[in-house]
């Protein structure tokens, strides 16, 4: 992955368990590759709101004091990367209120495209923001409903939601998940016993020890409280199409999981099969940009039966708290981070699999490090279509401005990045390797987006709208 892309962030919740917090931080941290920034965890344990929030990987926030400082057998987690407002820890989830019908806690991952005009909306009705997430937007919606169930004012706040919206909440008698209409963002359903469980993907299920029972249907709110599991249908009376986002194939989500009824690793050796059908090349290796390209490059030398190798080794431990070189040296964090193995390199014919080229620096950069290590010919192949358009859906492009295949021809590309042949595979081949095709939204590639929206789209409009002094 060119690191100009960032990830998407992560949800766990879980109803009925005594170790609810420890379980929680257990899910978060298989969910860490979907935000890096901040983490989160709030409890309840029958008498009032527990929450505990940090800047950092969710091993840097929670320790065995602050989990301990957690009780109540229901919890909702969230790890974040910011697509709406700064990385500061005012804006981390999850949000905690107390308002008139009680306590709620809410988390979500995904982006509301009419977060500025509902935030206009609720200011000149007397709203007072303390973030600058879209988020908060959903709790005020919330807290000025009138109806007399909280089921009811659910239903209402939801309906006047447009856009990507995963959620949980946490109230004081129950857990909820709710995916928007068209189904953006993944959920799914797990049994622990008899504990309900709810996360962004399998492997959250996985690291403890729950069965999976199900996706959370696009458009359902799954409700899980003392008298078991019920569905709601809020947006029964909206028919709109499905538009799972097909990045979280291609990239955001880990191999080991299951989203949108797929295996993510084999449908990523598919978009390999696929590129390798569609961009043959005489070479002597197949090898990936760890780790985002390994199995779209096991797919590529299982069709093209050129030698699978792992050419380049990246370092796990280079994170946010990498010391940044000085500017003449900044060359050196891509080293730190991949490491090329020249004994394998050297003087071979290369074709190096990633999943995406989004701003190209990075993998230029790579590919400098590849010719230095001996290489004697790169042949860059990319399991995705070139990436032309923003997505205002929940993740954090660059603006369109800044997206090399925007700017470039595909020849110009390959002279940037500096390899032998450069090579996309299509929209229509990267739509054969999913089940159901017609259910996924291809904007960022396409430029065919699901839901209107207004204007080029800014993470940080919110914090403009604040300072002018409208908030």
């Amino acid at each position: 992955m060119d690191e100009a892309v960032k990830h998407s962030c992560g949800l766990f919740g879980i109803y009925g368990h005594r170790d609810a917090a420890r379980l929680t931080y257990l899910g978060l941290y298989s969910l860490q590759h979907r935000g890096e920034e901040a983490a989160g965890i709030v409890t309840y344990d029958g008498k009032a709101m527990h929450t505990h929030k940090g800047m950092g990987l969710v091993s840097e926030v929670f320790h065995e004091q602050t989990l301990h400082g957690l009780p109540g057998r229901t919890a909702i987690g969230h790890t974040r990367y910011s697509t709406t407002g700064s990385s500061t820890l005012k804006n981390s989830q999850p949000l905690v209120v107390t308002y008139a019908k009680g306590s709620i806690a809410v988390a979500h991952n995904g982006n509301l495209v009419n977060a500025y005009e509902l935030r206009q909306q609720l200011e000149a009705n007397g709203s007072i923001f303390q973030t600058t997430v879209d988020s908060e937007i959903i709790l005020h919606l919330l807290a000025r409903a009138t109806n007399k169930e909280f089921q009811d004012d659910l239903v209402e706040c939801l309906r006047l939601l447009k856009g990507a919206f995963t959620l949980l909440f946490l109230t004081e008698r129950e857990l909820v998940g709710v995916r928007d209409p068209n189904g953006f963002r993944p959920l799914v359903l797990g049994r622990l016993n008899k504990t309900h469980v709810l996360a962004s993907e399998t492997c959250a299920l996985d690291i403890i020890g729950a069965k999976f029972v199900r996706e959370v249907e696009p458009g359902e709110a799954v409700c899980i409280g003392a008298g078991g599991l019920r569905s709601l249908r809020p947006f029964k009376d909206q028919p709109t199409g499905r538009s799972h986002c097909l990045f979280e194939h291609v990239y955001f989500a880990r191999p080991d999981s299951h989203i949108f009824g797929e295996s993510v690793q084999a449908v990523r050796v598919k978009l390999g099969r696929q590129l390798a059908r569609e961009h043959p090349v005489e070479a002597d290796l197949v090898m990936p940009i760890p780790d985002s390209g390994n199995f779209a490059a096991l797919g590529y030398s299982l069709e093209s039966k050129i030698p699978f190798a792992l050419g380049m080794i990246r370092n796990h431990y280079v994170g946010r708290t990498f010391i940044q070189p000085a500017q003449e040296i900044r060359d050196l964090k891509i080293r730190v981070k991949f490491n090329p193995i020249r004994e394998i390199i050297k003087g071979k014919r290369l074709v190096i699999v990633d999943d995406s080229i989004v701003r190209g620096n990075t993998t230029r950069a790579r590919v400098k490090s590849l010719r230095e290590a001996g290489a004697k010919a790169i042949h860059m192949r990319v399991s995705c279509p070139p990436t032309k358009h923003a997505c205002f859906y929940g993740i954090d492009f660059p603006s369109k401005r800044e997206l090399i295949a925007n700017r470039l021809s595909l020849d110009e590309i390959r002279t940037f990045i500096g390899v032998e042949s450069l090579g996309y595979l299509s929209l229509d081949g990267m739509l054969k390797a999913v089940g159901r095709p017609a259910d996924y939204c291809t904007a960022c590639w396409s430029g065919t987006y699901p839901i209107p929206f207004g204007g080029e789209g800014d993470k940080f409009a919110l914090e403009k709208h604040a300072g002018q002094g409208r908030c």
